[in-house]
């Protein structure tokens, strides 16, 4: 069992930056391959980052890709997403997830752990 919380929301301007973070606690994090997914008013949960267990590995959606990156500290049980350049499209509420599988996945359903969700809300 891996509990997730996700921090690091607010408001920001177009252009600006923001580092959200999912602590995590429970059993081997380290083993686990970490996602964040976002969800804005009316739409389906998206994809947007996901890290391996070792951080060797990370994966963008093409719409962050460039402007987002993936971090995690095992050593802290830690998982960052700095979001640089963001822009209004990014408005969501963010949710980290955990994965008990060594491989890298962008689908929902193929994600064991969630966090509650940080909104994060660009103005133009």
């Amino acid at each position: 069992q891996v509990q997730v919380v996700a921090s690091g929301g607010g408001l920001v301007q177009a252009g600006g930056s923001l580092r959200l973070s999912c602590a995590a606690s429970g059993r081997a994090f380290s083993r686990h391959t970490m996602g964040w997914f976002r969800q804005a008013p009316g739409k389906e949960r998206e994809f947007v980052a996901v890290i391996s267990w070792s951080g060797g590995i990370t994966y963008y959606a093409d719409s962050v890709k460039g402007r987002f990156i993936i971090s995690r500290d095992n050593a802290k049980n830690t998982v960052y997403l700095q979001m640089n350049s963001l822009k209004p499209e990014d408005t969501a509420v963010y949710y980290c997830a955990a994965r008990g599988e060594y491989t890298i996945a962008t689908m929902t359903s193929q994600y064991d752990y969630w966090g509650q969700g940080t909104q994060v809300t660009v103005s133009s």
